[in-house]
C-alpha cells in the first residue's frame, strides 16, 4: 500500500470503529421492559399494540415485551415479586396488597378503567334477579378474576349471606360454557369480557343478566398501569416514557379504532376483528368513560373517590390497615393535563 494512502486508511478505520461504538451505545441505551397484561389478547388492549407498532415505545428508548395475563388480579403480585416491571392490573387487588404488605408494593401510575366493570353474570331464564337471590347458589370464576376477589366486599355491601354460596374455580375459557350449560348458577367477571366471549359462542346478550357491583355502591376504579417499586426507584424516566407512549397509543385508538384492532389481530390471528371492535367500543363506553375524565383527564384519579374505594375494601375485607391514596397511585408519571384525553366520544 502506498505510504500516502495509509493515513487515509487509518482515518477510515477509526471512523468505522466510532460508528460501531455509537451503534452499540445506542443499542445498550434502549431499556427493556417486561409487561404483563390483564387478560388474553383482545380488542381493549389495542392501544398497547398500536403504540408498539407505531414506534412510540422505541421513540422513548424502550424495548417493550408484552405477555398475556391470567386475570386482572394476577398482574399485581407478578409485578410485586419482580417477574414483570409493569402490569395492567386491578387497582383493588393493589389496595389489598398494600394493606397487607406495604413494603416494596407496586404503585399505579395510569388509571385506565375508571368505572367498575365487576359483575356476576347469570342466565336470563334463571330465578336470580338480585344479590340476595345468589344465596345458596353455586358461582364460578377464575382464581385471579378481579370480580371474584371483590366477592367478600360485595357480600357485605349488598347484604348477602354468603355462607351458603359455593364458589367453584374454573379455567377462564370455560366460564361462559359452564354458565350456559347450567354447571354453575352464575359466573364472576367483567361485563364486556363475558358479554363478548358469550357472543363468540353464539349466545345473545338477551340470554344473560348481569348483577353489577357498581349498582350496589361499589364505585371502584379498576385496571391501571402498575409499576414495580424497583423501576420507580431505578428508572423513573422509563415509566414516564412508557405512560407517554401508551397515552399516545390510546389517542390514536380513539381516532382509528380499526387500526388498534388490526394491531391485536396481528398478534392473535384467530380473533374475529368485528367482535373485537365491538368489545373495544363497549369497553371505551362502559369502563373508561367516567364523567370525571372531563375534569381530570384519562389516566388520573380523584383522590377523594380513591379514598372512598379504599375505605370500602378495608372495611368489607377486614384488611389490617388503611392505605392512603398516595400509596396506591402517583400522578408523577402522568402526561401534562392538556395531553390527557378529556372525552372518548
Amino acid at each position: 500500500m502506498p505510504a500516502a494512502s495509509r493515513p487515509r486508511r487509518r482515518l477510515l478505520l477509526a471512523l468505522l470503529a466510532g460508528l460501531a461504538t455509537l451503534s452499540t451505545g445506542q443499542a445498550q441505551a434502549e431499556t427493556k421492559l417486561r409487561v404483563v397484561l390483564n387478560w388474553k389478547y383482545q380488542g381493549p388492549q389495542g392501544m398497547f399494540f398500536l403504540a408498539q407498532d407505531r414506534g412510540y415505545f422505541a421513540a422513548e428508548g424502550l424495548d417493550v415485551a408484552f405477555d398475556q395475563g391470567n386475570g386482572s388480579g394476577a398482574a399485581v403480585p407478578l409485578v410485586a415479586n419482580g417477574t414483570y416491571d409493569l402490569g395492567f392490573g386491578d387497582i383493588n387487588a393493589l389496595v389489598e396488597l398494600v394493606a397487607r404488605k406495604p413494603e416494596g408494593a407496586p404503585i399505579a401510575v395510569y388509571a385506565m378503567f375508571n368505572q367498575p366493570p365487576f359483575t356476576i353474570a347469570v342466565r336470563a331464564d334463571s330465578p336470580i334477579h338480585t344479590p340476595q337471590d345468589l344465596e345458596g347458589k353455586t358461582l364460578g370464576g377464575a382464581a385471579n378474576d378481579g370480580a371474584l376477589k371483590l366477592w367478600p366486599a360485595f357480600c357485605k355491601i349488598a347484604r348477602i349471606d354468603c355462607s351458603g354460596v359455593t364458589i367453584t374455580n374454573m379455567q377462564p375459557n370455560l366460564r361462559e360454557q359452564m354458565l350456559m350449560s347450567k354447571q354453575v348458577d352464575g359466573v364472576f367477571g367483567y361485563v364486556n369480557t363475558i358479554l363478548f366471549s358469550a357472543k363468540l359462542m353464539r349466545v345473545d346478550a338477551s340470554q344473560l343478566r348481569f348483577i353489577n357491583f357498581g349498582d350496589y355502591g361499589m364505585d371502584l376504579y379498576s385496571n391501571a398501569i402498575i409499576a414495580s417499586r424497583k423501576l420507580v426507584q431505578d428508572d423513573p424516566k422509563a415509566i414516564e416514557g412508557f405512560v407517554r407512549a401508551v397515552n399516545h397509543g390510546l389517542q390514536d385508538t380513539i381516532k382509528e379504532p380499526d387500526a388498534a384492532i388490526a394491531a391485536v389481530v396481528k398478534r392473535e390471528p384467530l380473533l374475529k376483528a368485528t367482535v373485537e371492535r365491538e368489545r373495544l367500543d363497549a369497553t371505551l363506553r362502559a369502563e373508561m368513560n367516567h364523567p370525571e375524565i372531563k375534569r381530570i383527564g384519562l389516566g388520573a384519579v380523584d383522590p377523594a373517590r380513591l379514598q372512598q374505594s379504599i375505605d370500602i375494601l378495608v372495611d368489607a375485607d377486614g384488611l389490617p390497615r388503611t392505605p392512603t391514596p398516595e400509596q396506591i397511585f402517583t400522578p408523577a408519571f402522568l402526561p401534562p393535563a392538556d395531553q390527557r384525553l378529556k372525552a372518548l366520544f
